[in-house]
């Protein structure tokens, strides 16, 4: 299997020193997705977040989460919007001082893997896989679908030849017949579907413990040193995801979002209709930062370890989840 591991980047990010310092902090970065409109998009493009926090919020857009995990641990990035878990969780593993302070987004829909529609392969065949050439952008939530996914069709992964590949350089390489099946999540998963067709539905995902989410994350003595800032950060994200879900401002939301996520407004409402953006209360609750997720890490960290990803999992993933500010955000 011709897989590029991720040890020596691991390495680089486990060294790392994320160093923040609470006093004359008058500006933060943020990272997140073009291509992947959220709520939190709309209040970027108005000034919210610059308003409510008093500073002046920089946005740099990332290619996928591992990048996200090591320009965090960097200092370069103070949080990250919709950072995959998985990518989180091979951060984290690998020794970087991160914690998620929010569940961002939840779309077993929007992230998948697609087999070139000249193979004529469906789950019912899936195990002709083997063998074949399959772009995956290795580390995050898709690569997590693809082992799982994999695993479930008993495809031996040790056949394949996987190439790390961001989502959108997958499509690409997709449509130009260069590959045999692709992963990606957004836009790129659009133009990859253009071409093929998917094993399971995010339904089907769903059934076999395959969640798909995404979190807000930063680094943790960031976090500690400014958690008002951050407490102020999450409940413009809130405010934001309830006026969405509202409904009576929508088609003005879309056009706002779309712009800033890079996109023609029907798209970007198609990926929000596969979006699902949980409450402040629902995220402090058991099926989320409450305790599941900090399980379900457990869970996918074995995945990446038996992946030969990562080289060990954590005991626990509960000191990786910080409720602090999103508790005050409820309050």
């Amino acid at each position: 299997m011709k897989q590029k591991t991720m040890k020596a980047a691991l390495s680089a990010l486990a060294v790392a020193v994320s160093a923040q310092s609470a006093a004359a902090l008058d500006e933060i970065t943020v990272g997140y997705f073009l291509e992947w409109p959220m709520p939190f998009e709309y209040a970027k493009a108005t000034g919210r977040y610059d308003e409510e926090l008093g500073m002046k919020v920089n946005w740099v857009s990332f290619d996928a989460g591992t990048a996200m995990s090591a320009a965090m641990a960097s200092g370069d990035v103070q949080l990250s919007v919709s950072q995959g878990l998985p990518p989180f969780v091979v951060g984290v593993s690998a020794g970087v001082d991160l914690q998620i302070v929010d569940i961002a987004v939840s779309y077993s829909e929007n992230d998948n893997c697609v087999v070139a529609e000249a193979l004529e392969i469906d789950k019912d065949s899936a195990k002709e896989l083997e063998g074949k050439k399959v772009g995956v952008p290795i580390g995050t939530a898709a690569h997590y679908g693809f082992l799982k996914q994999m695993s479930h069709f008993d495809v031996d992964i040790t056949t394949m030849e996987i190439v790390d590949m961001a989502p959108a350089e997958g499509a690409a390489a997709f449509a130009q017949g260069n590959l045999d099946m692709v992963c990606g999540w957004g836009g790129a998963l659009r133009r990859m579907k253009e071409h093929g067709n998917v094993l399971l539905t995010g339904a089907e995902k769903e059934d076999l413990g395959i969640l798909v989410f995404d979190v807000t994350s930063g680094p943790s003595t960031f976090i500690a040193e400014n958690s008002e800032v951050v407490t102020k950060f999450l409940q413009v994200t809130a405010d934001a995801n309830e006026m969405w879900a509202a409904g009576s401002n929508t088609q003005e939301m879309i056009d706002v979002i779309a712009k800033d996520a890079g996109m023609d407004p029907a798209d970007a409402a198609a990926s929000l209709e596969t979006f699902t953006f949980p409450t402040v209360e629902e995220q402090l609750g058991p099926k989320w930062l409450g305790g599941g997720a900090q399980e379900f890490m457990l869970g996918v960290a074995q995945v990446f370890k038996d992946a030969g990803s990562i080289p060990e999992a954590l005991e626990s993933y509960d000191d990786t989840v910080n409720t602090g500010p999103l508790s005050d955000v409820s309050k």
